[in-house]
């Protein structure tokens, strides 16, 4: 078999192996924004440890990638929700979310599918009580523009024509039309935030997988130094918690450590250029270097105990990725494909869309 077709053949058997745990993904994620009302994330992430606790909790599952999640958490901040919960949100969101956790169950195997959502909230916490320790302002401005949040202050008997009174009342939107609106989200603005970072790392998972045998980095593939470097290669890119784990899959396939690929899954997602200048801008300096070292402890401690306990248990990765590959039929999968490929180009996409 000449190069070019190992190539082609191993990026299809990439793409099948994800793409049904994406579109479920997707799906769950389109349905949790058509359901989960925006007033209960900033009305529970308030000042206290039981807000940040909170705040990964809430964010762990959100449909939100690395840039999605900047607007949400600087909104949150600025309706009142404290520095250590945003912080605590900023970690949580990006790292994990049910299209990762699928993809990663698809790619990784069960162990990490289970593993790697559970470190993201436990990191969020941690980073969140570091953050805690700066000495900054944790009350937000709020900025109050409507005549109508004024109103419940005035003397109820007096009869005034306001904006209040005169706003028409909007309609509250069917089960159905509330459902396929989240169904839409998913399929398209969710879609075009990762599509992008998600070829990349199917190439990247190909390329490994075509051309580097899995000794290559047997020898310096795991320990400290490995996992700092992967934090240092990590920290400046833009990568969702779903495109980054074919590349995961790529490197362990290399003869990375799963713990060290660990790093790479924690620590890209929750730092880029653009969330960094974010939380400089809007919590401060002090807040960012402790949002990083909170990050990088916890993705070096928790890639340290994950390898650790790989090999004090004899659990054989590669074999727990290749089970978890066999669960659903090659036709099913490459069908799951073709409509992610489909929903991924947006003239093909509106098509769909509207004859729909």
């Amino acid at each position: 078999m000449d190069i070019l077709t190992q190539l082609f053949v191993n990026f299809i058997d990439l793409s099948t192996e994800a793409s049904p745990w994406l579109l479920l993904g997707l799906i769950i994620a389109g349905l949790m924004k058509a359901w989960v009302p925006t007033q209960i994330l900033t009305h529970h992430l308030g000042e206290g440890k039981l807000a940040i606790i909170k705040a990964s909790l809430i964010g762990a599952p959100l449909p939100l990638c690395s840039c999605g999640v900047i607007p949400v958490a600087t909104e949150l901040r600025r309706s009142g929700a404290s520095v250590p919960a945003t912080s605590s949100f900023l970690v949580a969101t990006p790292e994990t979310g049910v299209d990762s956790v699928s993809v990663s169950y698809a790619l990784l195997g069960p162990v990490l599918a289970i593993y790697r959502p559970i470190t993201a909230i436990i990191s969020a916490i941690i980073t969140g009580l570091i953050v805690a320790t700066s000495k900054v302002e944790h009350v937000a401005k709020k900025t109050v523009n409507s005549c109508c949040s004024s109103q419940a202050t005035e003397t109820p008997s007096v009869n005034k024509s306001s904006c209040c009174a005169n706003k028409p009342v909007e309609k509250t939107p069917s089960i159905i039309n509330k459902t396929l609106n989240g169904l839409r989200y998913a399929a398209t603005q969710l879609i075009d935030d990762l599509i992008i970072w998600l070829l990349i790392g199917l190439l990247f998972a190909t390329l490994v997988r075509t051309f580097i045998p899995e000794s290559f980095l047997l020898s310096y593939g795991s320990g400290l130094p490995a996992m700092l470097l992967m934090i240092a290669i990590s920290i400046p890119m833009y990568i969702c918690a779903t495109a980054s784990t074919p590349i995961a899959a790529g490197l362990i396939l290399a003869g990375l450590s799963p713990g060290t690929a660990l790093v790479f899954m924690m620590a890209g997602p929750a730092t880029n250029i653009s969330t960094l200048g974010v939380i400089k801008n809007e919590l401060g300096a002090s807040v960012l270097w402790r949002y990083l070292i909170g990050i990088g402890a916890c993705a070096i401690a928790f890639g340290l105990l994950l390898d650790w306990g790989l090999k004090f248990y004899a659990i054989d990765f590669t074999e727990q990725m290749q089970h978890s590959h066999e669960l659903l039929p090659f036709w099913f999968s490459l069908s799951c494909a073709a409509i992610i490929g489909l929903l991924a180009i947006k003239r093909v996409r509106a098509l769909l869309i509207n004859n729909s």
